[in-house]
């Protein structure tokens, strides 16, 4: 993520942030990716604590916008796990708007979200399968309680889980509905991934009946349920690379080979920019360990791992240019 500056003040401030230190509002306008002072706010920033930035001649932001469904906010936590959880999706929207995908220049279909809490009053937990269905997603909300995740993801085996990470997977099955319109997409796409129009119902029953472990062809084990999975977890850690590789340049540091000024968004090629992001991923490796915390990116990208990647880059970076 880039790093922003209060226009009153020129103070560093964070993505999330109401208020600067010096007293003045602050509002994210999507479209300009900048901070602004002045703006009309979205109507859920007392509520979800949302910065952005209404849509001209609309009460909502462009992101609460997206959302169809949002659980009660009297029950339980829900309104405290609603805001952590849109602030997520705007965090991915926000990345993804660097390649243009949903602004104004984007004239495509827009993503529906139905975000629901396992707890509707009602006294039981409700199961939520979160997912993607033509054009519609559903984001459990309950993940956004940390402890839960982190059980969940100890109970899965996942070496990475999050909510941003849940938006991003998500969103690239989005994505590939989009791609899929282009010429050439799936022509390109089979040889990599397989073949996406098998059984998936049936695909997911085999993966969980007899899990399979990543080898050196997937970047995670749910990759190898189905080529829709392979190419969601696929998008979603171009995503992570990206972005993590983005906020270190942001934050003014450097390393050995990283041009300066490298803007990661803007880079159309991808040996390069996989090439900078593994290197800026094993330094923060080594500083967390310094201090007995987890690897940022405990992933290895195997040939075939950069191979798919790159592919996931070419398309998603350049959807503007290709007119998907």
């Amino acid at each position: 993520m880039q790093s922003f500056t209060c226009p009153a003040c020129d103070t560093r401030v964070y993505f999330d942030n109401l208020f600067c230190a010096c007293g003045e509002p602050l509002f994210y306008e999507p479209e300009a990716r900048a901070m602004w002072n002045e703006a009309e706010p979205c109507a859920n920033r007392d509520t979800i604590q949302c910065n952005w930035a209404a849509v001209p001649g609309e009460t909502l932001c462009r992101s609460c916008a997206m959302s169809d469904t949002v659980p009660a906010l009297n029950v339980g936590d829900n309104q405290q796990l609603l805001a952590r959880a849109e602030r997520a999706k705007r965090w991915v929207l926000a990345n993804l708007s660097n390649w243009q995908w949903f602004t104004d220049a984007d004239g495509g279909m827009r993503p529906r979200f139905q975000m629901l809490s396992e707890n509707t009053g009602g006294g039981r937990a409700v199961q939520i399968m979160m997912g993607h269905d033509n054009g519609e997603i559903v984001i459990n909300v309950t993940e956004a309680d940390e402890l839960i995740r982190v059980q969940r993801q100890h109970q899965l085996g996942e070496q990475y889980r999050s909510m941003v990470g849940h938006f991003r997977h998500e969103l690239a099955h989005f994505l590939f509905d989009r791609l899929a319109a282009a010429p050439g997409f799936t022509d390109e796409f089979r040889p990599l991934f397989g073949d996406e129009t098998a059984d998936y119902a049936a695909a997911l029953q085999e993966h969980y009946d007899n899990p399979k472990d990543s080898g050196e062809d997937f970047i995670t084990a749910y990759a190898t349920s189905h080529p829709h999975e392979d190419w969601a977890e696929t998008v979603a850690h171009l995503l992570h690379m990206v972005d993590f590789t983005d906020s270190f340049v942001s934050a003014g540091l450097s390393m050995k080979d990283i041009p300066e000024d490298y803007q990661p968004y803007a880079d159309t090629d991808a040996d390069r920019l996989l090439n900078i992001a593994a290197a800026v991923a094993i330094a923060i490796n080594d500083i967390n360990r310094a201090l007995d915390n987890s690897d940022l990116y405990p992933f290895i990208l195997t040939p075939k791992i950069r191979e798919k990647i790159k592919f996931a880059h070419g398309w998603i970076s350049s959807h503007a240019e290709r007119g998907a």
